[in-house]
């Protein structure tokens, strides 16, 4: 009995040690509400969907403190779906979903900045989503027509630290392909300003094809600039695709807070500048309530007038959506 008591106490004098030095968090979000999009080739529909503004998930992050200002981090995020429990971000590679589809990634970090290796966001997407009044969620999502990247397998990234208000992001992505380093790699970037009421964000993602014979890149420059009643939001997007793809995108958007009320609104227009001439415009509005500092409730509507052929639809944060028109209501807990 004696030595067991010995051995827990001092195991807890390790654990204590350790728990000073390491944190680990859970956290997560719960969002779950009701979409009924139009003017599908199926015909219309009404469902319950996960993730309407922002993807329902599951996460882990950790950091560890090496001594001498380094640490290590790690963040390990599932994506699900709260209406049937099934898992998310299902692709060809994954049918079925991904264990940590949403990001799986550790590294190390300093005041250098911070690498790490992994399943991570684009920085592409990243600027997109903090120019987009609607931080692609909702029926207003910027991605229903802005040409992005979300996310990059097999990626190193670095992330520089901030110097007065200005970042960087650097991202490169294995194609992991046998006898051809081109085929299937990935490269990302991003510069930023973030000072005050002004937010500048220039980004590019660039993609390589299977056979490491054509190349899709594309180049955001936006900014956000708040006013105090309202922020406004400006943003062009110039993309060069596979096979001769070749188009513009513009987003003009605003968010106006009251109280416990947001208003949202974005105008974006897809401009093809091939032979096809297959443009499209997408007008949004919604509003989000703030219940508590987790729980808010949300609402919007989205339309998009294609032409010339285009076939763009209302998503949202989680899907493609099958419709020009879609209207969400639902509600959203983070912990």
């Amino acid at each position: 009995m004696k030595k067991s008591l010995i051995s827990l106490a001092v195991f807890g004098a390790f654990s204590t040690a350790a728990s000073a030095q390491t944190s680990v968090t859970v956290y997560g979000t719960v969002d779950a509400g009701i979409v009924a999009e139009r003017g599908g080739a199926d015909g219309n529909v009404t469902k319950l969907t996960s993730g309407v503004e922002s993807g329902s998930r599951l996460g882990f992050k950790g950091t560890e403190d090496l001594g001498g200002g380094l640490s290590a981090k790690f963040v390990l995020e599932s994506g699900f779906k709260l209406d049937d429990g099934s898992m998310a971000q299902a692709d060809a590679d994954a049918p079925n979903g991904r264990l940590f589809g949403r990001q799986a990634y550790v590294g190390l970090g300093g005041n250098w900045g911070n690498v790490t290796l992994g399943r991570q966001y684009s920085p592409h997407y990243l600027a997109l989503t903090q120019i987009d009044p609607f931080g692609a969620g909702l029926a207003g999502d910027s991605t229903n027509l802005v040409s992005t990247v979300l996310r990059m397998n097999n990626t190193i990234k670095y992330t520089t630290p901030e110097w007065s208000g200005f970042d960087g992001e650097l991202a490169y992505g294995f194609g992991e392909v046998p006898g051809d380093t081109a085929a299937s790699r990935q490269i990302g970037a991003a510069i930023g300003y973030d000072n005050g009421p002004l937010l500048v964000k220039l980004a590019h993602h660039s993609v390589e094809n299977d056979t490491g014979t054509d190349r899709a890149h594309s180049t955001l420059l936006g900014a956000k600039y708040d006013f105090g009643i309202a922020a406004a939001s400006l943003g062009v997007n110039v993309n060069k695709g596979f096979a001769g793809a070749d188009s513009r995108d513009y987003l003009v958007g605003v968010s106006v807070p009251f109280g416990a009320s947001t208003i949202l609104a974005s105008f974006i227009r897809k401009d093809d500048r091939t032979a096809a001439n297959s443009d499209a415009d997408q007008w949004a509005l919604g509003y989000t309530y703030a219940l508590s500092k987790r729980t808010n409730f949300y609402t919007a509507y989205g339309r998009i007038k294609n032409k010339n052929g285009a076939a763009y639809t209302v998503g949202n944060a989680t899907e493609a959506g099958s419709g020009d028109k879609a209207f969400n209501i639902g509600i959203r807990h983070s912990f």
